[in-house]
């Protein structure tokens, strides 16, 4: 049913859960219940507050961050979930780049539900990297029931008008990738056949759900937008990349164009 599934009782990456320490009442979350769609999967979300001059990272982190990372053991009447992650901003510090949200967000969470008839209950604990001018990574759990007869939710709805526009309604005619293998991986670069929308451009490229480290892309213009970056497994292996699970995002002008996959240069 959905693009990128998570499976339930993945495996939480963390090594303990949140306890007295530095992140006290720096971010705290909160399970927004939300409603049933047309489709009949179930729309809720998690809303993060950050306290004053704190921030915390986005699916593709960059650089400077570190990756949420979700577990959902003990939930029920939940088989997968997607993510519908809202604009992040770019934050350049000490020379590293990174993407994440400052004072509150909320992430829309899509989940598929068997018995559509019955409640479903989100439960699990989520590993976030908070950053001022430390970075500090918490645990959070959380257990909520999602009610069938649920009714839509004002900051899910804003959440979801956040999303990056996709490819074609952004004006993007082409994307294309070239590889070459590397000493340590591959070196790929991006052309994108898409009009300038701001001055400034950011591109983020992500592998898919391969665990492979990308480098913060070069880029430039001679029209088409190029972008040039290194990705190495974390298992520093060979790996095979499929250019169809790859995803490119532009961050530009506030805004945001999401490319699904890329044909061969």
């Amino acid at each position: 049913m959905f693009k990128h599934v998570f499976p339930l009782l993945l495996a939480l990456v963390c090594a303990a859960p949140l306890g007295a320490g530095p992140a006290d009442g720096v971010v705290s979350l909160e399970v927004l219940p939300g409603w049933r769609t047309d489709q009949g999967t179930h729309m809720a979300g998690l809303q993060i507050r950050l306290a004053p001059g704190w921030k915390t990272y986005w699916r593709a982190p960059g650089d400077g961050g570190i990756p949420p990372r979700f577990g959902w053991q003990g939930s029920q009447n939940m088989d997968g979930v997607a993510f519908h992650w809202p604009v992040p901003e770019v934050f350049d510090q000490n020379g590293m780049r990174s993407y994440g949200y400052a004072d509150s967000v909320v992430i829309p969470v899509e989940v598929s539900v068997p018995d559509a008839a019955r409640a479903a209950r989100m439960k699990g604990a989520v590993q976030l990297g908070v950053c001022e001018d430390i970075c500090v990574p918490v645990v959070l759990e959380f257990d909520a029931a999602l009610p069938a007869s649920g009714a839509r939710t004002p900051a899910i709805v804003a959440a979801l008008v956040d999303q990056p526009t996709p490819a074609a309604r952004a004006g993007v005619t082409g994307a294309t990738c070239a590889l070459r293998p590397t000493d340590r991986g591959l070196e790929v670069t991006a052309r994108i056949e898409m009009p300038r929308h701001a001055p400034d451009e950011v591109v983020v490229i992500e592998a898919g759900d391969q665990q492979v480290w990308v480098s913060q892309p070069e880029t430039w213009r001679d029209s088409d937008l190029f972008a040039r970056a290194e990705m190495i497994h974390v298992e520093q292996g060979a790996f095979a990349l499929n250019r169809s699970d790859m995803r490119i995002t532009v961050l530009t002008g506030g805004q945001a164009v999401d490319i699904q996959g890329c044909a061969a240069d």
